[in-house]
Formats: structure tokens, sequence, C-alpha cells
């Protein structure tokens, strides 16, 4: 059996026992890790995913963190008063053995996800929206920060932000209210 996988912009074909050399991710030498961005699987009977196969994983372990081989930029331009230069670059690439192809029930093995250098799990990228709370980016001129901002400061919807007075607007430190928002919360408040 064999899985078609998508990590670090680039697809990889993998069975069991392969080791592979990819780009960077987040995880310790030892560790076990699991790609669920598989677009295909092969064997008896091959699965196509749209964009991937539903419930499918792949589990590898992490054997090192390591840097490739250096690669050499050099440009030089012709002729008289030309210019040359040389820049050198190693990839930090990690190091994994795939130990096993799960063709369901991917989501409850509990394994950690793999993710690059630097990149948010899913679960922290969306956090969940409070109970009663409205979008306030509908307003002219909030954006997501101002937004964050406004929740911070206790105001969630539109209702609390329609019935805000000036005195209200004045005591508010974290983000300056315009009084067009408030008419504008009105307005979203009715319907």
């Amino acid at each position: 059996m064999f899985a078609v996988l998508k990590t670090g912009g680039k697809q990889y074909k993998v069975q069991a026992g392969d080791i592979l050399r990819i780009e960077k991710l987040a995880a310790d030498a030892g560790e076990t890790i699991q790609f669920n961005d598989i677009l295909m699987l092969g064997g008896d009977a091959t699965v196509v995913g749209a964009p991937f196969v539903e419930g499918a994983a792949v589990q590898a372990e992490v054997i090192d963190q390591i840097k490739g081989e250096k690669l050499i930029h050099f440009v030089k331009r012709r002729r008289k008063h030309s210019s040359k230069r040389t820049k050198g670059h190693r990839q930090k690439l990690t190091l994994i053995k795939i130990t096993e192809i799960l063709t369901a029930g991917a989501d409850k093995t509990g394994v950690k996800v793999a993710t690059g250098k630097g990149a948010a799990p899913a679960a922290a990228k969306a956090a969940p929206a409070a109970a009663g709370s409205d979008d306030l980016t509908q307003l002219t001129g909030v954006g997501p920060a101002a937004a964050k901002k406004l929740n911070d400061a206790g105001l969630t919807s539109f209702a609390q932000v329609a019935a805000l007075s000036t005195d209200d607007i004045a005591a508010i430190d974290a983000v300056k209210v315009k009084p067009e928002w408030v008419e504008q919360a009105k307005d979203l408040a009715k319907g």
C-alpha cells in the first residue's frame, strides 16, 4: 500500500518504512507525527481525494533535524565594469521514517499533527466566537484588529455598540470608537 501526501508545498509518494527528507517541521527527534493532507491512497483499491482523502493519514517518526547540501548562487554580469556575487545556502530539513498509513480514523489517533516551523495549529487559528456575539468587522472601518480590541473591551454585539453614549465612547481606551459605528450598529442590530 502507498499514499501520496502533501507537506511543505511538495508531494511525496510513500510506503511504510520509507525515509524522507522534507521541509523543516516543528518536531523533535524521536517524536511521532501525523500528516493529514493525503491526496491519494493506492494498493488493492485506489482512492483519489477531492482534494484530500477523508479520514486518511500517514504517521511517521522524526529521526533528526538536518541541513541539506550547500547550494551556491553565483551571479556574474559580463563585459566592462561587471560585477560578481556568490551566495551560499543550506536548507533546514527534517528526516522522517514512515511508520504507518491509515486509511480511516485519522482524527481519533491523538498523534501530533505535522506543522511547519512557526505554524500555529489549526485549533489555535480559529478561535471560537463567544455565544451571542456578532461579526463587528461588518462595521465600516472595523478590521480584525479593531474587532479584537472591541471584544477585549467587552463589546461583542451590535446591540452593545449601538447602546454606547458619548461618555461611554470617551471612556473606552482600547480603541477609538467612531460615532458612525454606533449608527451602523443600530441598523445592523435591527436585522
